[in-house]
């Protein structure tokens, strides 16, 4: 029997809301899950590496892989280009590990497109105050940035009906618990199981 394929979880919320902290810690904790490495092609902030983060590229490099067809999905955001290779994740699936794309709602409607057992996570703040205070608190954007962000959430929170999972990220331990409990149940749906221990169950169902 090969090697059972990894889940693609797809991994949206506003910026601030947390989502980082949140896959960042499960990582740490579930040695299964890898986190797709975008390109883009805003600067790198302080503390980024080329290659950890993200893959910092420049316009013309981004636009000619667009047209290579080198994406599973792209998307602008703000004045900047995100995209997430083909290759990459394909390869990390066929291993056997779960992958996280973390994207917007547009490029999760890409790779639903393409992929549609891609399994959707939205996380959203408590509340518009706290998710205020969490950009100003990261100290990494400017005051105008912070409200285009802030203007941009509330039309980024109106697509999460279109998720499979809904996190509130409140109280981080519990989003984090949560989180972790959507990897594990999907897991053991049912065509994975058969998949997994197809001979397990002939055995059992067979006298």
């Amino acid at each position: 029997m090969g090697k059972q394929k990894g889940n693609l979880f797809i991994l949206s919320a506003p910026s601030g809301a947390g989502k980082s902290s949140l896959y960042k810690a499960l990582l740490k904790q579930d040695d299964m899950v890898r986190i797709s490495i975008s390109h883009t092609t805003r600067a790198a902030r302080e503390g980024e590496e080329n290659g950890r983060e993200y893959y910092f590229t420049d316009v013309e490099t981004f636009l000619d892989m667009i047209a290579d067809d080198a994406f599973f999905e792209h998307a602008q955001v703000f004045d900047n280009y995100y995209g997430t290779s083909k290759a990459a994740i394909f390869e990390m699936l066929d291993q056997g590990l779960d992958v996280i794309l973390e994207i917007d709602w547009q490029g999760a409607r890409q790779v639903r497109n393409l992929y549609p057992d891609a399994i959707g996570i939205f996380v959203l703040p408590p509340s518009l105050a706290s998710l205020e205070e969490r950009l100003k608190s990261r100290a990494t954007d400017s005051e105008d940035v912070i409200q285009r962000r802030m203007s941009k959430a509330v039309d980024e929170m109106s697509h999460y009906h279109e998720y499979d999972f809904v996190i509130i990220n409140d109280d981080f331990d519990t989003a984090l618990n949560e989180l972790a409990a959507i990897f594990t149940a999907m897991r053991a749906k049912t065509p994975r199981i058969q998949e997994k221990n197809g001979n397990l169950i002939n055995d059992l169902l067979s006298l």
